[in-house]
């Protein structure tokens, strides 16, 4: 199974990013979102960015995936 996930652009050179996904950087294409600038938020998959998501949105997601990987109360039983 492959997952896209949100990462927020801190800087662009080029056709590549470096983007940051919980506090690690990583290199990501903007060959498919040409229009992607810092601080956008994109869903990265494979190495690329392949759809530019809504801020609060991209939070979210990243706030559920950090409860999954802790542990929710809900599942502590």
């Amino acid at each position: 199974m492959c997952l896209g996930v949100p990462a927020r652009i801190i800087s662009v050179e080029g056709e590549m990013a470096t983007v940051s996904v919980g506090g690690v950087e990583y290199s990501a294409s903007l060959r498919l979102l040409p229009d992607a600038a810092v601080n956008d938020f994109v869903i990265i998959h494979a190495g690329f960015a392949i759809e530019k998501v809504d801020p609060e949105e991209a939070l979210e997601t990243i706030r559920l995936i950090h409860e999954i990987e802790n542990g929710s109360s809900e599942n502590k039983g």
